[in-house]
């Protein structure tokens, strides 16, 4: 098993298209990137934290690749609005991803460059070694299941 972190604004719904892959076998939401240690949900939201909202995502190789989990991080947000995803607006909703490894990193930026060519304005996203993951509050994981939403806003 290898892992995955990656912040595209609001964690519900990029976990709820994880969550869904053959070959995810777990996803947790949670806050990463900041300077406070076991920050709440409200101190995040404060914007004083520095740290992104995020889903970690434990993955099987052999059934879906880094490669396949980054075009789906790609696709699903909008990588050129900085601190900002559709309605939400601040730093804890930045484009974000938290490389686990060399050939992750590696991975990443390739994918950013191929990207990047698609599209007119310029990529914001951060692409940056993994920290400490703080797994958020148990009633935001797997959010819109919880509630019978199959999306968010993305």
């Amino acid at each position: 098993m290898e892992k995955a972190t990656f912040g595209a604004g609001c964690f519900w719904g990029i976990e709820e298209m994880f969550r869904q892959l053959p070959g995810v076998t777990e996803t947790a939401v949670g806050y990463s990137g900041g300077q406070t240690k076991n920050p709440t949900y409200h101190e995040v939201c404060s914007k004083h934290t520095g740290h992104a909202e995020v889903v970690s995502i434990t993955f099987d190789p052999t059934q879906v690749t880094y490669a396949q989990l980054l075009d789906i991080f790609w696709n699903n947000h909008n990588p050129t609005t900085p601190n900002r995803q559709g309605p939400d607006v601040g730093s804890q909703y930045r484009s974000v991803i938290f490389y686990h490894s060399e050939s992750q990193k590696t991975e990443a930026e390739a994918s950013l460059t191929r990207f990047q060519a698609r599209l007119t304005r310029p990529i914001v996203t951060e692409i940056t070694p993994a920290c400490t993951f703080y797994r958020a509050e148990e009633y935001h994981q797997q959010y819109l299941e919880k509630r019978g939403l199959t999306h968010c806003h993305l």
